[in-house]
């Protein structure tokens, strides 16, 4: 139980660092939920944290039924990583490095965050939790399940973007999953 404590407030700690610091000053659009969130943000303002929260709920009806042990363990790491997401936002106001070390830097944090939660069952909703569900019923690494749906939103995401910024947010993306992967691949 501490290790899952400490594994959700770490991990999101990481992950609303990343978004704040280095995806949301060069509008970056992450993948997934998280990514869902952040085009909700820059298209018409919503709080990427709160947006997080409201379009993960079917997921967690779905596994409240289904994936009863994921409902409990990934209900904690949706509510801790949206709430830092949007209690770290004025951390997105500083100056931050230039975009290419922005979506390295962001991919790695946030792919680690990612990483770490889910190496210990954690999620951090949304997608992560569909990956987790999907890596149970098949035996594809959560990681690469997340970085195709990922792939995904970022093709959603081009049409709100800046087309400069298309190819430093799939960068991004592809440092998340693979980081993830590599975090999650010695729990599998």
């Amino acid at each position: 139980m501490f290790k899952k404590m400490i594994s959700t407030l770490l991990g999101s700690c990481l992950i609303a660092i990343g978004i704040n610091c280095f995806v949301i000053p060069h509008h970056l659009v992450d993948g997934g939920i998280i990514g869902l969130g952040l085009i909700a943000k820059y298209t018409i303002g919503l709080k990427p944290g709160l947006t997080i929260i409201l379009l993960s709920l079917p997921l967690y009806m779905y596994a409240w039924f289904y994936f009863r042990t994921y409902f409990y363990n990934g209900i904690h790491g949706l509510l801790v990583s949206s709430f830092l997401i949007d209690l770290f936002h004025p951390l997105s106001t500083l100056h931050t490095a230039p975009i290419l070390i922005s979506a390295l830097t962001g991919g790695v944090l946030i792919g680690t965050g990612i990483g770490m939660m889910l190496y210990t069952k954690i999620s951090t909703g949304g997608t992560d939790l569909l990956a987790l569900m999907i890596s149970k019923s098949t035996s594809l690494n959560v990681g690469m399940v997340i970085l195709f749906i990922d792939g995904l939103v970022i093709l959603i995401g081009s049409t709100v973007i800046k087309e400069t910024t298309i190819f430093y947010s799939s960068l991004m993306v592809g440092v998340v999953g693979l980081t993830t992967s590599v975090i999650t691949k010695k729990s599998s």
